[in-house]
């Protein structure tokens, strides 16, 4: 407990990591006022009609933080961007324009950013109108409709792009990922309720505080599980050439390169919950399809329909995005400019296709137990644990937990050994750890 204290003392002396925390905090806070401020229009009092929702629109309230329920100008939070960012992504894979502009490095990006905010503005323009169709009951409507639709798109459009700016001013002047953060920050805000909800559901009916206290070990454990698919990595061994420069002598040493169980992070799992809204939003632009059984099941949370097709897309999401963040050639080219190679393999194509095959069977697992984990909060809720406290038994709010939390605590973490003081986490820190190059060579975004 001491060590922790003086961590947290060397913690507050670094002044760039100090600032950077507290513009951290700065920029959720506007975050979380912000998600309180009612759309023009709306009265207070329509608000009990929208609350306590399940499903599909119970997980993107949690995700916005509560804002989706208390029809706040920020209720559509960052989901149209997480959704024009899938768009681009495919868009990179199949369409000549796109994969060039992967291949211009900075100004490629910054290109692809932009059309990204395009097509931002346009999905939520689209989700708005649903939004207020669906969400905002009639009597909240103060003024006449078409004025009501017009000027509420324009609050929620402008909201949603408000969210993305905070979050690239958290990713530039703050610590971690900001996007992730805010993500984050909404989901913990939902925790506090959802524990008060369960413990008074099994302490006033069935259960009572045995149940609960069952309840609670279970999550433990979920967790426990779940930071161990984050972070569970295989080991690649790769030998250095001796040279001597002078009288100094280089290489010689054996490496690792860490290859990890779920190299994709969060991001699977976020691509699929967003393919996963479109049946609830056409059910919303097209009242008659939603008697089609088909698009009910894969709107019900709960139904094994939806649940088999949600599994299923992460596992193909899970291989999609490790394909275009793992570069195998551009790891094995690195290698060999360095004179390093994987003992008894040849330098070249066969260690690119050494390291492809170790990465595509690694992967398998992974992709099944990340399904596995967003799967448990339908299961949680068919033996009797409330929804709203379901959701953090599993799926995409407890692995955005896990993985922002320890990807934050470790860029904490450099920040403390880059001045040579000890760490926040007491881990098994590889010696000569490499780091893995993406298809574009940045470091994939952790969501």
């Amino acid at each position: 407990m001491k060590k922790f204290f003086t961590t947290l003392s060397n913690i507050w002396k670094i002044e760039d990591l100090r600032v950077r925390i507290l513009n951290t905090l700065l920029f959720l806070l506007i975050y979380r006022v912000g998600s309180y401020i009612v759309l023009p229009g709306v009265k207070a009092a329509s608000l009990n009609a929208t609350q306590n929702k399940e499903g599909l629109v119970g997980l993107l309230n949690m995700f916005a933080g509560g804002s989706f329920s208390r029809s706040s100008i920020l209720a559509l939070g960052v989901m149209p961007y997480i959704s024009a960012s899938i768009v681009v992504q495919l868009l990179g894979i199949a369409v000549p324009y796109f994969i060039k502009l992967q291949k211009e490095g900075e100004s490629g990006r910054n290109k692809i950013n932009q059309w990204t905010r395009y097509l931002t503005i346009a999905i939520t323009a689209l989700q708005a109108i649903g939004y207020l169709k669906s969400q905002v009951s009639a009597d909240a409507m103060s003024i006449s409709n078409p004025l009501f639709t017009i000027l509420n798109v324009c609050v929620l459009t402008a909201g949603t792009l408000f969210v993305m700016w905070l979050g690239e001013k958290i990713t530039d002047k703050g610590i971690g990922n900001g996007i992730s953060l805010i993500i984050m920050t909404g989901i913990i805000a939902q925790l506090p309720s959802a524990v008060v909800v369960e413990f008074d559901s099994r302490t006033n009916g069935a259960g009572g505080l045995i149940t609960f206290i069952v309840e609670i070990v279970a999550l433990l454990g979920v967790v426990m599980f779940t930071i161990l698919i984050v972070q569970g990595t295989r080991k690649i061994a790769v030998q250095y050439a001796k040279r001597i420069v002078g009288n100094k002598q280089y290489g010689g040493v054996r490496q690792y390169i860490p290859l990890k169980v779920n190299a994709a992070g969060v991001m699977p799992i976020i691509f699929a919950q967003a393919l996963m809204f479109i049946p609830a939003t056409v059910s919303q632009f097209f009242p008659n399809a939603s008697s089609n059984g088909l698009l009910i099941s894969l709107s019900n949370y709960n139904s094994w329909q939806h649940n088999v097709t949600f599994g299923i897309l992460i596992i193909l999401f899970t291989y999609f995005y490790t394909a275009i963040t793992v570069n195998p050639n551009q790891m094995a080219d690195d290698m060999k400019k360095n004179g390093g190679f994987i003992p008894g393999v040849k330098p070249g194509k066969s260690t690119a296709d050494y390291i492809d095959g170790v990465i595509s069977r690694i992967t398998l697992p992974g992709s099944i137990f990340l399904a596995i984990i967003a799967i448990i909060p339908a299961l949680a809720s068919l033996v009797g644990v409330s929804s709203i406290f379901a959701r953090f038994f599993g799926g995409t709010s407890l692995i955005i937990l896990v993985g922002v939390v320890l990807d934050t605590l470790q860029q904490v973490e450099s920040h403390l050994l880059m001045r040579h003081y000890d760490g926040l986490m007491k881990t098994g820190r590889i010696k000569g750890r490499a780091s893995i190059p993406t298809a574009s060579g940045a470091t994939p975004p952790v969501i």
